[in-house]
């Protein structure tokens, strides 16, 4: 094809408005906007456009203009996971740390040791051809322990709920499980792209040279920005993509997906530069509603539902009961031994399930490395987004007639009422 152009103007608004319209809906039924933005991702690929009017997806989305939105989709989704990144104030998890670790660990650890055994069970009958049983496993396992930060933060602050008691724990545990499923994606991409364990074990000690060195890194890269900060915050925004594109780039060469550079230089770029914080409302008001929605039907365009062989639609009930299940019982259980009392336990239970556009990503990166095959990544994504459309209806049924969670958290705290550090 000589220019590809017409055909992206009109792929682009065609997928923007689409998903514009699909958030507008799942927010009149009470949900994130994200969750009708994926939806409308999906049923823009084979599970329904394309099953029902093929003419029409061909002439919106033609074979020869998918490389270039995939393309726009990714940038946009390094953009995101810089942003989840920043959005991760871990120092402000040391307030309640006990507590926070408690549930946080329990909603970690439970589901990774049934996801180990569940994906023991499915590596003979749904790994990909040449998919090794390690990487298959450990991919699986970390996929069931998935809490999508982001998409928690949203719920809560629509609710009214983000600076209460219960949001600001709530998003404590969710920030600490989104930096240990990190660690875990990085080790599980490490194996997939290895050719020996030594590779891997190199591809790791690479990567956390990395972070530290952005770590090492952060006052000089605080003065530097504040400097440019001076000139102007056009530059700032410049100066933080380059960044986090060349962040990509690097973990990239080492082995490791790039969507992990774009997400480390989120996690570790200083805080408390203005600037900073203008360059990423302006991302997040500009990249993520216009480009993200193309990553979403990129994701959608690999996912069809109808194509699912029958025999395959009872492992999706069973990884939806274990994925719900564990992460459930993991944080209400830690929170009970943690002091809490029954509902607040149900809620972290509810809370932690809640997957959203994290468990997306990591499952496009699993499709991509040939961890997973596409049926299974079909059904793991109709998981993550059963999974996360429930938080919302069960959070409010919950909450009904407990005005106690609702109250506002003193400044700085994140400790649930009754826990164990909650009168020290």
């Amino acid at each position: 094809m000589s220019n590809p152009l017409p055909l992206v103007l009109i792929a682009v608004p065609a997928v923007v408005l689409a998903c514009q319209a699909g958030g507008w809906a799942a927010r009149r039924l009470g949900q994130p906007p994200v969750i009708g933005e994926m939806a409308v991702g999906i049923l823009l690929g084979p599970s329904l456009l394309g099953w029902l009017a093929p003419g029409v997806q061909h002439l919106l989305l033609p074979p020869e203009v998918l490389p270039y939105t995939s393309v726009l989709g990714n940038l946009a989704l390094l953009v995101f996971l810089f942003l989840i990144g920043l959005e991760l104030d871990l120092p402000s998890l040391r307030a309640g740390r006990r507590a926070v670790a408690s549930v946080a660990t329990g909603s970690m650890v439970l589901p990774l040791a049934l996801g180990t055994v569940l994906a023991l069970v499915m590596y003979p009958v749904l790994a990909p051809p040449g998919a090794q049983r390690l990487p298959f496993v450990l991919f699986i396992a970390t996929a069931m322990s998935i809490t999508a930060f982001p998409v928690l933060a949203r719920i809560l602050t629509d609710k009214g709920l983000a600076t209460t008691r219960l949001g600001t724990f709530a998003l404590a545990c969710a920030a600490a499980d989104d930096a240990l499923a990190w660690c875990l994606l990085i080790a599980v991409t490490s194996l997939a792209t290895a050719g020996s364990p030594l590779d891997a074990l190199v591809a790791l000690a690479l990567t956390a040279t990395l972070t530290a060195a952005l770590v090492a890194a952060r006052r000089l890269v605080k003065r530097g920005l504040e400097r440019a900060a001076r000139t102007s915050d056009e530059l700032v925004t410049v100066l933080l993509v380059a960044g986090l594109l060349l962040a990509a780039w690097a973990t990239d060469r080492i082995g490791v997906h790039p969507a992990i550079g774009a997400f480390l230089v989120g996690a570790t770029v200083p805080r408390g530069v203005p600037a900073v914080e203008r360059g990423a409302a302006r991302l997040q008001a500009v990249v993520v509603p216009l480009l993200l929605p193309l990553f979403f039907v990129d994701i959608g365009l690999r996912t069809d539902l109808a194509a699912l062989p029958g025999g395959q639609w009872g492992w999706a009930a069973l990884i939806l009961a274990v994925a719900v299940t564990g992460k459930w019982l993991g944080a209400a259980g830690a929170a009970r031994l943690a002091g809490c009392d029954w509902r607040w336990s149900a809620l972290m239970g509810t809370l932690m399930n809640c997957r959203g556009i994290t468990e997306i990503v990591v499952l496009g990166i699993g499709l991509q490395l040939g961890v997973i095959s596409t049926n299974l990544f079909t059904i793991m994504v109709l998981m993550a987004v059963v999974s996360t459309a429930a938080t919302a209806p069960l959070l409010d049924r919950l909450i009904r007639n407990a005005p106690g969670l609702t109250a506002p958290a003193p400044a700085g705290e994140t400790v649930p009422p009754g826990g164990p550090e909650a009168t020290r």
